[in-house]
């Protein structure tokens, strides 16, 4: 027994060094001026492991340390990489394929800062309960997420049956806690809401099937005629597949590639919309804020680098990585970016995202604003 919890330990200590090790090779552990060379960085790799060993208060928990040392080593890759312990593997395994139980926050997440909150999606209970865009979350269920990944916050706010979640807010310098109960946040992918001077404004939820087999069939047969703009409001979409993002657009251009996701060594997956769209004429503004990621990036860019419409908003994170889930041994997992996405033209949008044709004033981001902006509007709307 004694033996085992000593292999234990030392294993422990090799994963703690070679994550430490990893942290100096990239230059960014705290008070390094620049890169140490490897004898450097396993001098003090030694050094760390011998303080604790000789002088800390008590012998490490091993299961503990390996989680610590298994986070901090993977959530410093890049923001959509992250660690997951075996429930939050399931969670995440499980919204992959379509939206859970959730509360209705958008969250955005560098390494070593909380969660910041930005977007909160009309109705949900997030909204209900009062947390705010530019709040941050110290804490979830009583676990700081300092140490997390922004994968693995988005993951623990989820959950396919439901339940309250209990989340710590830091607010203008003050702290609150909230009990959040999840639900159901949309029972379809989009909404279709009519609006003088256009075609009529479609708020895209998510990108999950079947969002471009039921746009077909239930609004596309009323836009043959329109003469537009139709509004593609992607404002707080921030979840689906590229996939089917590309399905989507294809009812609006037709292109071999609009855009690659590139792998290590350069090899690259081409995104295409092949078929005839069936509304390849009809005008098109897209709305996008800083809570619009992933595929919704993947299609503004697109349709504006296709020339099919305006992009009407702020900024976006560029977070359009592919995530891939590779499942560990006990039921924990490791979700790493895999490929990257571009534009045909070679422009990256991962990490430098959609800038706008047309930007919105950050104190005026209400529907209003955004119409106020949107070009090609009939008179008097």
């Amino acid at each position: 027994m004694l033996k085992t919890r000593k292999v234990r330990v030392l294993l422990t200590s090799a994963l703690a060094a070679a994550a430490f090790f990893f942290w100096l090779e990239k230059g960014i552990f705290p008070g390094a001026p620049q890169k140490p060379s490897p004898r450097e960085s396993f001098q003090v790799m030694e050094r760390v492991i011998g303080y604790i060993k000789a002088d800390y208060l008590e012998e490490p928990d091993p299961k503990k340390v390996m989680d610590g040392a298994f986070q901090g080593l993977i959530n410093s890759l890049d923001v959509l990489s992250g660690y997951l312990d075996k429930p939050a593997a399931a969670t995440y395994a499980a919204a992959a394929k379509a939206p859970l139980k959730d509360i209705g926050a958008i969250l955005f997440k560098q390494a070593n800062a909380f969660p910041l909150v930005v977007g909160v999606l009309e109705t949900s209970p997030a909204a209900k309960a009062g947390l705010r865009v530019g709040d941050t979350l110290s804490a979830v269920d009583d676990r700081s997420t300092i140490i997390w990944s922004l994968t693995e916050a988005e993951v623990r706010l989820k959950d396919p049956v439901g339940g309250k979640v209990k989340l710590r807010v830091i607010r203008d310098n003050a702290t609150k806690e909230l009990d959040i109960e999840r639900a159901t946040i949309y029972d379809k992918s989009f909404t279709m809401s009519a609006q003088k001077g256009t075609a009529g404004i479609v708020r895209i939820h998510h990108f999950f099937p079947p969002l471009a087999a039921e746009f077909r069939k239930t609004v596309l047969p009323g836009l043959t005629s329109a003469v537009g703009p139709l509004i593609l409001d992607l404002r707080d979409c921030h979840e689906g597949d590229a996939a089917e993002a590309a399905a989507f657009l294809n009812i609006f251009l037709k292109s071999d590639r609009i855009g690659y996701f590139e792998k290590k060594g350069g090899a690259k997956d081409d995104l295409g919309c092949p078929a005839a769209p069936a509304l390849e004429t009809l005008p098109l503004a897209v709305w996008v804020n800083q809570a619009t990621m992933g595929p919704a990036e993947i299609a503004a860019a697109a349709l504006r680098d296709q020339k099919r419409a305006k992009v009407v908003g702020i900024a976006t994170p560029g977070l359009t990585g592919r995530r891939e889930i590779f499942p560990l041994d006990q039921g924990d997992a490791l979700v790493l970016t895999t490929a990257v996405f571009f534009l045909p033209s070679g422009d990256k949008l991962w990490g430098k995202g959609v800038t706008p044709d047309i930007k919105i004033d950050l104190r005026k981001m209400e529907t209003k604003d955004y119409l106020d902006k949107t070009p090609g509007l009939a008179p008097g709307r």
